[in-house]
């Protein structure tokens, strides 16, 4: 039987193994072995691949104050156990709802720890948003800026995309490594202190 501790085997390296998508973490129950390259969720495809050997995050969350130092990705494969943790602590903290993580924007965030070697838990400012959440958000940043600066389909509804830092490393230094990186979206927020980080296409922003 396969183990729930493992989501996916790493197949055809590390670039491939990067690339996976979470969509089946919705049914609760690890898939199978994708059988062609059309089964894979293909996103931009960073300019490095994470490390070699275990990928570990730790956050802190600084709505719920709560903490997770997790292991996510060790032995060739991605820890079933490990992302159920992260898609706990990451969920909608308004409603309590829960949403996967997608394993590449956590291969992202990785990448850019170990370039730096901070030794700070990711600060969570915002993950995984409920559409009635996002919602709220844009109605309360257009009456606090005169429009509203959340995106409709924001990728964070689909757990895509995280507002972080980290506090061992300047926020202009990690914008820019994460845009050089170039494996999807990077927004700079220098008067609330963080960036946003996604896996869309590769653009960038600044907002306030």
């Amino acid at each position: 039987m396969t183990s729930r501790r493992t989501l996916l085997r790493a197949g055809g390296g590390a670039l491939a193994a990067a690339s996976f998508g979470l969509t089946a973490l919705a049914q609760e129950e690890p898939p199978g072995e994708p059988q062609s390259a059309e089964d894979l969720n293909l996103a931009p495809t960073p300019l490095r691949p994470p490390p070699d050997g275990p990928r570990r995050l730790k956050f802190r969350h600084l709505h719920t104050l709560e903490e997770l130092d997790v292991t996510y990705w060790a032995e060739g494969r991605y820890v079933w156990d490990g992302l159920m943790s992260v898609k706990k602590l990451l969920r909608d903290f308004r409603s309590g709802e829960e949403h996967p993580i997608d394993v590449r924007l956590l291969d992202i965030l990785f990448t850019l720890q170990q370039q730096f070697g901070s030794t700070e838990p990711y600060r969570i400012i915002s993950a995984f948003r409920s559409p009635v959440t996002n919602a709220a958000l844009q109605d309360r940043s257009a009456q606090a800026n005169g429009k509203s600066e959340v995106a409709t389909k924001s990728m964070h509804m689909e757990g895509k995309a995280m507002d972080v830092r980290l506090n061992d490393v300047a926020l202009t230094a990690y914008r820019d490594a994460a845009l050089a990186l170039k494996g999807g979206g990077v927004g700079w927020y220098p008067d609330s202190g963080f960036v946003h980080v996604d896996i869309g296409r590769v653009r960038t922003w600044q907002g306030t």
